[in-house]
């Protein structure tokens, strides 16, 4: 696929402490190069939900502009949309379809039927279905079907992950979206696309949880044997560490933010006991010494809250550290904290790491745009893509030929080998030193064999 004949697409991250918007393309190796970059801070999002209609579509509209300002050539109409927020829950159903007939191969429209068909859910008045996410199927007594398209059978039926939210709340993502002259192409929920664009094929088959550390909430999304097998939200972010912060040390929340990011530590062992951050007075007040240790200790212990989630949600579908051998990935903002990956570990009792998106984009982007902060708005142009390849959606049929601006990409720097050229004494240098290494090894492998026929003897 060349560059002219993929769609771009757009994602809009609607975030507690920032919207995002990312527009991207992919190219002729499958990577998402990007065209255009904005970012705005967000005012009128409380944990993750639209409460302030007109504040959200300003913060929009800077996010848009910004993105306009790195490549004047988009013309940005539709979007892809995260959504997470309090509201969001999940359920397991089960669906079967009974065929006329058995005899000819299950075809595809068939399974979107089926699929469609959940949407029809009994579901609480007020709630809304978000997405219908399959999980195995089954064909007649055959179980534990990736794909039945192609089988032959009477029944075929699968599990189903269903995600709800609040009719109202995602009302409100859509009228801020189409107030700002743009189109919701999709929801998508938050950890499902972050996920997508820090996982690779590997951790899904091996088992992995991905947590997304927002500024309003922690989204989780567990993945067993390349199968989604369960979703939630934790109703805590990085926004809960900084006010606690600020309530517990007595300062502004500006300061609370700056001290979080610049010397916070999500372990108050690893904090120095005799360092002390000094913070200005107010209006002639003195100026006030904070303690580093006690600043990591309000961290750790609302980080350790949101991981004792992670950990229970865990126990209640069954996966702990035998079987999910990929460990625990950790992305969004708040996953920069110091420290945060031992704690993890600490609490959960998994492997932990990082979650860049780094896999999926071109070579040679600015590194901030392989910030995990921004995993949820890249795994939005994913699922646009996925959407795209199996023609999910209507897309325009031309595309526009947009270049990547250069504010956004990094010059490759090409090394020339060089010849080093050594002096005569630099060479005898280099000559003294390996052989100081050599007799260095030497010398400590005859000592350990001198101390272990020691230890025999004195045994």
């Amino acid at each position: 696929m060349t560059n002219n004949e993929a769609p771009i697409i757009v994602g809009l991250d609607i975030g507690t402490t920032k919207i995002a918007a990312i527009a991207g393309r992919k190219n002729e190796y499958g990577k998402l190069e990007i065209l255009g970059f904005g970012r705005a801070n967000s005012n009128g999002v409380q944990h993750g939900q639209v409460l302030n209609i007109d504040q959200t579509i300003k913060a929009i509209h800077q996010a848009l502009q910004n993105c306009y300002d790195s490549n004047p050539e988009l013309e940005i109409t539709e979007v892809y949309v995260g959504i997470a927020g309090h509201h969001i829950k999940s359920l397991q159903t089960r669906g079967d379809m009974v065929r006329q007939d058995a005899e000819t191969e299950i075809q595809r429209f068939e399974i979107e039927q089926l699929i469609s068909n959940q949407r029809k859910t009994f579901i609480p008045a007020g709630d809304e279905i978000i997405e219908v996410i399959p999980q195995e199927f089954h064909v007649d007594n055959i179980q534990n079907i990736k794909d039945p398209v192609g089988y032959n059978g009477v029944k075929v039926g699968a599990n189903f992950h269903i995600i709800t939210g609040d009719r109202n709340a995602i009302k409100n993502i859509r009228r801020a979206v189409n107030r700002s002259s743009l189109t919701t192409k999709d929801l998508v929920l938050q950890p499902l696309a972050s996920a997508s664009a820090v996982m690779s094929d590997i951790d899904m088959e091996a088992g992995v949880a991905i947590l997304d550390i927002g500024g309003g909430t922690s989204d989780l999304a567990v993945f067993y044997e390349g199968i989604l097998k369960h979703t939630a939200v934790i109703p805590f972010g990085g926004e809960n560490i900084t006010n606690d912060i600020r309530l517990g040390l007595g300062v502004l929340k500006s300061q609370a933010e700056a001290m979080k990011v610049q010397f916070g530590s999500a372990l108050a062992d690893e904090a120095k006991a005799n360092a002390f951050i000094t913070i200005p007075g107010l209006k002639g007040m003195p100026a006030k010494e904070i303690s580093v240790k006690n600043l990591a200790q309000i961290i750790q212990a609302r980080m350790s809250e949101i991981l004792d989630f992670v950990s229970y949600h865990l126990k209640q579908i069954g996966l702990d550290q035998r079987t999910l051998n990929g460990g625990v990935i950790l992305t969004g903002g708040g996953s920069q904290l110091k420290h945060l990956i031992q704690l993890t570990e600490y609490t959960t009792g998994l492997n932990a790491r990082i979650g860049l998106p780094n896999e999926h984009l071109a070579p040679n982007h600015i590194d901030e745009l392989k910030k995990p902060m921004y995993a949820t708005c890249i795994g939005l142009i994913l699922k646009g893509y996925s959407d795209y390849e199996h023609q999910y959606k209507q897309f325009t049929e031309t595309f526009k030929r947009v270049e990547i601006p250069k504010v956004l990409k990094t010059e490759a720097t090409v090394e020339t080998p060089q010849e080093k050229v050594e002096l005569p004494a630099e060479k005898e240098m280099i000559k003294e030193r390996t052989k100081l290494k050599f007799w260095d090894k030497f010398k400590d492998n005859l000592i350990d064999l001198f101390k272990e026929e020691e230890d025999q003897k004195i045994k």
